[in-house]
C-alpha cells in the first residue's frame, strides 16, 4: 500500500516545511512552555491556517499563531462537557477538505496517551496528507524540571508509563492493571493525569506490596508559571494528603527521594 493512499504523502524536504493547502500536521505541545516545543512545532503553528488545539496547550504556545489563525478548542477533560474523538477527527478532515493549512495541536506527544494514532488513522482513511511532529512528552519533562530523572542507573533499568485513568474502583478486580506485577517489575512509575486518583493509586500500590514509605513525587502544570511541585510518600499520597492540582504527572520511586531541586525553589 503506498504513502498516497494512506494519507501520508511525504513530498517534503523537512518536517518544518510550510504546511500545503489541505494537509494536516499532527503536532506535539510538549509540557507547556513554549521554549520546549520543537522547531518544526513552532514554525508550523506561527504559519498555518486553524489549530485545532486540546485543553492541555498553553496560552503561551497558541500565543505563537499569527494573527488570523482559526483557533478550534477540541479539549478533552475527564468529568467535563468535551468533543468525542470521531467529532475531532471529523473536524480535522472537513478543514483538511476546504483546502485549509491545519495543525492540530496536543500536550505532550501525540502518541503517549494522547490518541495520536487515531487519528491518524482517520486521516489516512480519508485519503487526507498529514504529518508527525513528535512532542516533549510530560512524563519525562515534568519530573526533569522538578529535578528528578526518570531514570539512574542506581536504581532503575526499567520505567513503567501509565495513565491515571485506567485506576478503576477501589474494589479488587476492577482494574485493568496488574498491580503486583508493576510492583514487582518496574522500580519507577510514572503516571500521566494521575492527580485525581492519586489516593486510589498509592492504596492499591500498596496493596500490591510497595511500601508505604516509598517516594512521591506530584507535579502539577509542568514548566508554567504555576507549576506545583509536591513530594511524599505512598502512605501521605494514600491519605489524601499529597495533591495537586490536575493536569499533574506523579512518579513513584526511589528517584524522587534523591531529587535535586535546580531552579532557586525549596
Amino acid at each position: 500500500m503506498s504513502d498516497r493512499i494512506l494519507g501520508s504523502d511525504t513530498n517534503f524536504a523537512n518536517l518544518s516545511d510550510p504546511l500545503r493547502a489541505g494537509e494536516v500536521a499532527l503536532v506535539g505541545a510538549g509540557p507547556g512552555a513554549a521554549d520546549l516545543l520543537t522547531l518544526a512545532a513552532a514554525k508550523l503553528i506561527a504559519d498555518c491556517d486553524a489549530i485545532v488545539f486540546d485543553a492541555l496547550v498553553s496560552d503561551e504556545v497558541l500565543n505563537l499563531a499569527d494573527v488570523g489563525t482559526d483557533l478550534i478548542p477540541a479539549g478533552k477533560r475527564g468529568g467535563r462537557p468535551s468533543a468525542s474523538q470521531d467529532d475531532i477527527s471529523d473536524t480535522l478532515i472537513e478543514l483538511a477538505g476546504e483546502g485549509k493549512r491545519v495543525v492540530r495541536l496536543k500536550g505532550g506527544d501525540p502518541f503517549v496517551f494522547g490518541r495520536g494514532g487515531e487519528e491518524i488513522r482517520a486521516l489516512a482513511s480519508a485519503g487526507i496528507a498529514f504529518r508527525v511532529i513528535p512532542g516533549v512528552t510530560a512524563g519525562v519533562a515534568a519530573p526533569a524540571m522538578a529535578g528528578i530523572p526518570v531514570t539512574d542507573r542506581s536504581v532503575n533499568s526499567s520505567i513503567a508509563f501509565l495513565t491515571g485513568h485506567e485506576v478503576g474502583g477501589h474494589e479488587a478486580g476492577d482494574s485493568r492493571m496488574d498491580w503486583a506485577a508493576l510492583v514487582q517489575a518496574f522500580p519507577v512509575l510514572v503516571f500521566y493525569m494521575g492527580a485525581k486518583n492519586l489516593p486510589q493509586i498509592a492504596q492499591r500500590l500498596i496493596a500490591a506490596g510497595l511500601s508505604d514509605s516509598t517516594a512521591v513525587g506530584v507535579i502539577g502544570s509542568a514548566t508554567l508559571p504555576e507549576e506545583d511541585i509536591q513530594i511524599g510518600t505512598l502512605l501521605t499520597a494514600a491519605c489524601g494528603e499529597l495533591k495537586a492540582a490536575s493536569p499533574a504527572i506523579v512518579i513513584i520511586g526511589e528517584v524522587v527521594s534523591d531529587r535535586v531541586a535546580w531552579r532557586g525553589e525549596a
